[in-house]
């Protein structure tokens, strides 16, 4: 469902949401029905608490900046399912993750 439009949009109220949190989006990526996020942040920042700000504000902008996405996307109400997977880099050399986003295959 994601055009490389929608997801220039999600990556720019991810900067910003990131910025809110004082973290850091590394790199950003996504594919018609998901997205891969990089974000360097520190330990006073719950992860949950991130994760539930990206969705919820990512969310409500994309209804505004695309309401072509309100009908498929959001039938139940929501853009993002429930749940998320978060896994840490710690020790990984930041340029193999950064591959491995950047190689997704992004819809035109």
């Amino acid at each position: 469902m994601f055009t490389d439009e929608h997801l220039r949009s999600l990556e720019s109220v991810f900067r910003s949401v990131c910025e809110d949190f004082e973290t850091e989006l590394v790199e950003f990526n996504g594919e018609a029905d998901h997205v891969h996020l990089l974000v360097n942040f520190p330990p006073k920042v719950a992860l949950s608490k991130l994760v539930n700000s990206l969705k919820g504000v990512s969310s409500r902008r994309l209804k505004q900046l695309h309401p072509e996405l309100i009908k498929p996307a959001y039938m139940k109400n929501a853009l993002w399912s429930p749940s998320y997977y978060a896994g840490s880099v710690g020790g990984a050399p930041i340029s193999v993750i950064r591959q491995y986003i950047e190689q997704q295959t992004r819809p035109h």
